[in-house]
This record gives structure tokens, sequence and C-alpha cells, in this order.
């Protein structure tokens, strides 16, 4: 029998903490659909750590 490790979410408060960008470009991403969101209930809106780590791209450099 294997163990499934329990899912984790944050707050669109936590993730725009985390990564410094703002709730308001986060809910931009999730509405143009680069971003995908979890509801529970009619406000209670969480994010995957991961898809938003994802969300930031690594900018080539010359060197």
């Amino acid at each position: 029998m294997t163990l499934r490790t329990r899912r984790q979410f944050e707050t669109l408060a936590r993730a725009a903490e985390r990564t410094g960008l703002s709730t308001r470009t986060l809910r931009r991403r999730i509405a143009a659909g680069d971003l995908i969101a979890y509801r529970n209930g009619p406000r209670v809106i969480r994010l995957d750590p991961d898809d938003v780590d994802r969300l930031m791209v690594r900018i080539p450099t010359v060197g």
C-alpha cells in the first residue's frame, strides 16, 4: 500500500507575498487561463504553489 501525500494549497495573498506579485496580477493570470485556481465555496480561492512557481520564467543571459 502506498501513502499519498496531501496536496498543499495557498491563498492568493500568500502566493503574492511569496513571489512578489500582486494579488491583482495573480487574478489576471487566472482569468487569462495562465494559472489554475481551485475554488471551495463562493469566495475561497486556493492555488497550488507549483503552478504559481511555473509562472516565473528564467530570463536567459549572455555570458
